[in-house]
């Protein structure tokens, strides 16, 4: 199967090069912090980066909300802090005593089974140093695998869009000049587009689509095709996640009306109980090894 084939040439390599970032981040934590000796809240202010290692540093490794649960500190400032960003609106005392509730939760979960220098303070030794920074480094990456696959895979699926289209003359847009999707000049497509949609007749709110497409031949008027890409290494999941196409393509249509198409371009595990159901709610699909079939799309 595509899916299968892809995986086995390239997910252990991307897993490789991801753990091996990771490894890179936990050395420079290191470095910032004495190898965990100094652990403040200047560190997490001047690197709030580090907090994704530092929770891995510990045992058990802690999730996000479990750290946001024991440290009793707002979830969006561990989402900041992971994005590389202190919170903007968040007063500095308030900060502060958030980042000393993290700092003082972490201090008494690091482990010391990995990090015996811990212990009593003192310089690792070159071994130690090397052996924690390679197991922090592969929590780190275990606890991203299913992201760091999921994001290859939406590369390759547009990289196969884009192939295909620059073959047959389209020309690729850069969606933060193009205003409004329904003014994309025909054979033009862009990725990772927002396009406006109506809430409960009244909110209006960005729907990001990963693919749009206005057509060689549109008219004026027309709409561009909108495209979805799903991966699925099994599926377990798949059914899961089936309402979530249904409720983009519902406030699609409440917005633009039936005209309006939304196609799924799919790779991997999708049985007929998904199919059906997107069938049923008015959602066609095209699969990544017959990416041909957009031609029955007018694509």
């Amino acid at each position: 199967m595509f899916y299968n084939d892809w995986f086995l040439a390239f997910a252990p390599s991307t897993y490789i090069n991801a753990r091996q970032d990771a490894i890179n981040r936990v050395n420079n934590a290191f470095q910032k912090t004495d190898c965990f000796n100094l652990l403040s809240t200047d560190i997490l202010k001047s690197a709030p980066e580090a907090i994704t290692i530092l929770r891995m540093a510990t045992t058990p490794p802690l999730a996000r909300d479990r750290l946001v649960g024991l440290s009793e500190v707002p979830k969006s400032l561990i989402t900041s802090l992971e994005d590389g960003k202190l919170p903007a609106k968040m007063a500095v005392s308030a900060l502060d005593k958030h980042l000393k509730s993290i700092i003082a939760v972490i201090n008494k979960l690091l482990d010391v089974d990995i990090m015996p220098w811990l212990a009593d303070k003192s310089s690792p030794k070159e071994i130690d140093r090397l052996f924690a920074t390679h197991v922090i480094g592969d929590r780190v990456c275990g606890s991203l695998s299913d992201p760091i696959i999921r994001n290859e895979q939406e590369r390759r699926q547009l990289n196969s869009i884009a192939k295909y289209l620059t073959a047959k003359g389209y020309q690729f847009v850069e969606s933060k000049s193009i205003e409004d999707f329904r003014k994309m000049e025909k054979g033009s497509f862009s990725f990772h587009l927002n396009v406006p949609v109506t809430m409960d007749r009244i909110q209006t709110v960005n729907m990001p689509i990963d693919a749009v497409i206005m057509r060689q031949s549109a008219n004026k008027g027309d709409y561009p095709v909108l495209i979805e890409c799903k991966s699925a290494g099994d599926f377990t999941n798949t059914n899961k996640r089936r309402k979530e196409e249904a409720t983009k393509i519902e406030q699609l249509k409440n917005t633009y009306g039936k005209k309006i198409e939304f196609i799924l371009f799919l790779s991997g595990y999708f049985d007929s109980g998904y199919l059906g159901y997107e069938a049923a709610e008015g959602i066609d699909w095209v699969w990544e090894h017959r990416i041909s079939d957009l031609q029955r799309a007018g694509v």
